[in-house]
């Protein structure tokens, strides 16, 4: 992931009144300082934060998927804790892992405050676990929030717990917890305390003030830390460096200094780089071709296709005033934007014969859709002469149907297709490191033998690591499936991560199919197929993959270890309330263990997703080890929302507490569901505007 420093030159900041802003808590998540509040950041936001209040710092992710759930993966680390013993670990301070989520249960209005409950440690180590509910209303410039937490956020016990008439068991909090479990045991239970405070904008844009009362004492601190607390009151400022960075300061427990940073953007509202990288889009012809189609120089116009618009074409075809393209489209993230370019490209070539122009998308020789664009129209919207409504109105995207029809060119894809580049994975959080990272070189590339079957691979080769301190691995009551990764990433500096031969075919108008076989992942090879049905338009679909896969040696050559296995899933696909996308995976895991994957995520117009998964499987708690099952949150950016030329390449990014063997699935290059996602309808007409640029 590359991040880029854009330098600014500040002008002077308004004095006008302002809202207050919504700023990130020492833990990550809009609120005060120590305590949170009931408001939620734009939908969208994603916050990376980082502060220190001795002897925590805390280093977080936040999510703000839609307008009323957040999520927040934490790392705090407690500097005068060691981690574990020096040989392993030398001065590294300890390290707790967390998740918090929070949910708004209905917004401010007139009369009604703003209310929200949430959890932190949700699904962590459970150090700094608490629950409570919080209300926020806002006079002018000043945000008020007032709110009651039970456990760590309200450790000094204020009262009574108003629960305990459901039974005795909610008067006494537990202090042991499952390491990585959801303790639900726990929740609501013990004495609460009450928390609030005020934020303030200032007259001056940038500059907010914090006030707040907390609920902890700091006398039932995780591994007997506790603290001296002089004072419950915590008072900061926030100054706003420029639109993507805050600067935090604050005084807390009337003793200890804060100093915090948060990098920030949102992906709904903000404007992708101008692609200046780009051709620019071929302008309309002054007047209709009048030359006859079967003189056009159709070799010239594939190569403009695939060069203006992205298509590699296949062959192009006409039927009565239809003009047919069929080819892959390689270039273009936003389906929209490659159809419109390759319009204006067939309307600069074809006569007025042709009425309307037909782009069929084919990945691997499988057609996934065909879009229909009226010629007439078309050429009026470019030129002003219509509302861009009227065309998507007239748009159609269908199933691509067979037909008969001419042919008037038709060419076989260059076969060889290659690339290099730099990679980047890391380790975060183990006990023999904070940051273990390795920067490779790789080249990769692709030969096609026929349309729909290939053969891909490419070679990893490490130009930086500090893996010299990856000693650790961690215990396992199952298979090692996966927590041998130490031994994948630091036994050799020239990897093959994978090298196979696939074949794709279209069995049905909406099924799919697929097999494959050879070194499918850094640590297995193998065979499988995948099966696929999704009907054209339609928000759900089905799928099935079936493996017989072998470990690979670690040196990731062409060396197999003994262990071996069948796994497979039946996989759900289909849209929830809320804009939200799941995907249900039911079968049999690398370790042998049964069981369950649910992943929900948000996927924006631009392309930009939100998700987490949780697995739970046959394995127990004591097989599966610390962690008790698998989760974790992941973000998939498509480099187009970054990049100043057009690509379709994304960067994946997830995040899991630990690595174990339990709920482990095979890392399949390629998936069928992802390949056909041209079949999704919402999307093309979600950026339908991009068809004129």
């Amino acid at each position: 992931m590359k991040l880029r420093f854009i330098i600014v030159a500040f002008l002077p900041y308004s004095m006008a009144h302002a809202e207050p802003r919504y700023t990130q808590s020492d833990y990550g998540g809009v609120g005060l300082l120590q305590t949170p509040t009931a408001r939620m950041a734009p939908a969208g936001e994603i916050s990376l934060n980082a502060n220190r209040t001795d002897p925590y710092s805390r280093y977080s992710l936040s999510l703000q998927p839609i307008d009323w759930l957040e999520g927040t993966f934490r790392y705090t680390a407690i500097s005068n804790r060691k981690y574990g013993s020096a040989e392993l670990s030398g001065s590294q301070s300890y390290k707790d892992k967390a998740v918090d989520v929070k949910v708004r249960l209905w917004q401010e209005s007139h009369w009604l405050p703003e209310v929200a409950f949430g959890f932190l440690d949700i699904g962590g180590t459970g150090l700094f676990s608490s629950e409570y509910f919080v209300a926020n209303k806002r006079y002018k410039n000043l945000d008020f929030s007032l709110g009651i937490a039970w456990g760590y956020l309200g450790n000094r016990g204020d009262f009574s717990n108003p629960l305990s008439f459901l039974g005795n068991g909610f008067s006494d909090r537990r202090d042991t917890t499952t390491p990585g479990d959801v303790n639900t045991s726990m929740y609501f239970k013990g004495p609460p305390s009450l928390f609030g405070g005020i934020s303030y904008q200032t007259p001056w844009e940038p500059l907010s003030l914090k006030l707040e009362y907390e609920g902890n004492d700091y006398q039932h601190e995780p591994q007997y830390n506790n603290q001296v607390q002089d004072l419950p009151i915590n008072i900061g400022a926030v100054f706003k460096l420029n639109d993507s960075i805050d600067l935090s300061v604050g005084w807390e427990r009337g003793n200890t200094a804060l100093f915090g940073i948060t990098l920030h953007t949102n992906f709904v509202s903000r404007k992708a780089p101008a692609k200046t990288f780009d051709p620019p889009a071929q302008p309309l012809p002054t007047q209709t071709p009048v030359i006859p189609l079967n003189q056009v120089d159709w070799l010239k116009v594939s190569k403009q296709l695939e060069k203006n618009a992205g298509y590699k074409v296949e062959r192009i075809s006409q039927r009565d005033s239809e003009l047919t393209v069929y080819g892959e489209q390689s270039k273009y993230f936003y389906s929209a934007k490659g159809v419109g370019r390759a319009s204006r490209i067939l309307d600069n070539n074809a006569n007025d014969n042709i009425q309307w122009f037909n782009i069929v998308n084919k990945r691997y020789d499988m057609p996934i859709e065909e879009t229909s664009v009226p010629r007439s129209t078309f050429r009026d919207v470019v030129n002003n002469e219509q509302d861009v409504i009227n065309l998507h109105r007239t748009t159609e995207v269908n199933r691509a149907s067979p037909r008969i029809e001419k042919t008037l060119f038709q060419q076989k894809p260059d076969p060889l297709t290659y690339g290099f580049g730099l990679g980047y994975q890391q380790n975060i959080g183990g006990p023999d490191g904070f940051l273990l990272y390795q920067v490779s070189a790789y080249a990769e590339g692709q030969y096609r033998f026929t349309p729909g079957t290939w053969a891909s691979g490419g070679i990893s080769a490490n130009l930086l690591n500090n893996y010299d301190k990856f000693k650790y691995d961690a215990p396992s009551g199952l298979p090692r499936v996966r927590t041998d990764v130490r031994k994948y990433v630091t036994t050799s500096d020239v990897t093959m991560p994978a090298l196979q031969l696939n074949r794709a075919k279209q069995l049905d108008q909406d099924l799919y199919g697929m097999i494959y076989g050879g070194y499918l992942e850094p640590m297995y090879a193998g065979f499988g197929g995948e099966l696929l049905y999704r009907p054209m338009g339609e928000r759900w679909s089905i799928g099935a993959d079936l493996n017989y896969v072998r470990q690979r040696d670690y040196e990731q050559d062409f060396g197999l270890r003994k262990y071996q296995t069948v796994t497979g899933h039946i996989t759900g696909y289909t849209k929830l309330p809320f804009d939200l996308d799941a995907a249900v995976s039911v079968g049999r895991y690398l370790a042998r263990d049964w069981g369950t994957t649910i992943d929900i995520s948000r996927e924006f117009s631009n392309g930009v997703k939100f998700g987490g998964w949780v697995t739970r499987t046959t394995a127990s708690s004591e097989e599966f080890g610390e962690g008790s099952y698998d989760k974790g949150i992941y973000i998939s950016i498509p480099f187009d929302e970054m990049m100043s030329v057009s690509t379709m390449s994304r960067a994946n990014i997830a995040w899991a507490p630990l690595t174990r063997d339990g709920g482990a699935m095979l890392h399949r290059q390629y998936s069928l569901h992802t390949m056909t996602d041209g079949r999704n309808r919402d999307a093309f007409y979600e950026n339908f505007g991009k068809i004129t640029e």
